[in-house]
């Protein structure tokens, strides 16, 4: 809720914002201020490009999602740069994609090993995805990817690491 002195009160009643607000007490609650002030970099994310979801057996997904959710694959790809195959299900103008590693020595089978299978990363949509890397960079943020580069679909992406992006590992996608 505004308030007339310029901060805002959460649903737990604490004011931020404005000059009575007081000061940030991270690098990344600033970030996150000075952005939502209008003082940082807007509309680099245009949408959710989709969720990506790792598993062992890529036809039991796939099976899963048709036979729950009537759900139909709309692109299927082999990436050997990456070391796996996707599945993409089309949902609105989203995808869920669907990761099983071709290697044991790809990100995705590491992953999988210490963490199971389960939510990967998350795809953001942008219009330029060097733009959106450097953005990155500029705010502190550390990447895995130093420059863009294809990927499935003939779209561009470079990944956020996510020891600087809550917990997150980040997909930038440029269609």
């Amino acid at each position: 809720m505004s308030n007339n002195d310029g901060t805002t009160t959460t649903a737990g009643g604490a004011a931020a914002g404005g000059a009575a607000g007081g000061a940030a007490t991270s690098g990344a609650a600033a970030g996150a201020s000075a952005v939502a002030n209008g003082a940082g970099p807007a509309g680099l994310l245009t949408e959710i490009d989709h969720v990506a979801i790792a598993v062992r057996d890529l036809e039991a997904a796939i099976d899963y999602y048709a036979e729950t959710f009537g759900a139909t694959v709309a692109h299927r790809e082999r990436i050997e740069s990456d070391g796996v195959e996707e599945a993409l299900i089309k949902v609105a103008d989203s995808y869920i994609q669907l990761l099983t590693p071709t290697s044991d020595s790809s990100p995705v089978a590491k992953y999988m090993e210490k963490k199971g299978e389960g939510i990967h990363h998350v795809g953001y949509r942008v219009d330029d995805c060097g733009v959106a890397l450097q953005a990155v960079k500029d705010h502190g943020g550390q990447t895995i990817d130093q420059a863009p580069r294809p990927g499935s679909r003939g779209t561009t992406v470079a990944f956020v690491h996510p020891k600087t992006a809550f917990g997150t590992l980040i997909e930038l996608v440029q269609e």
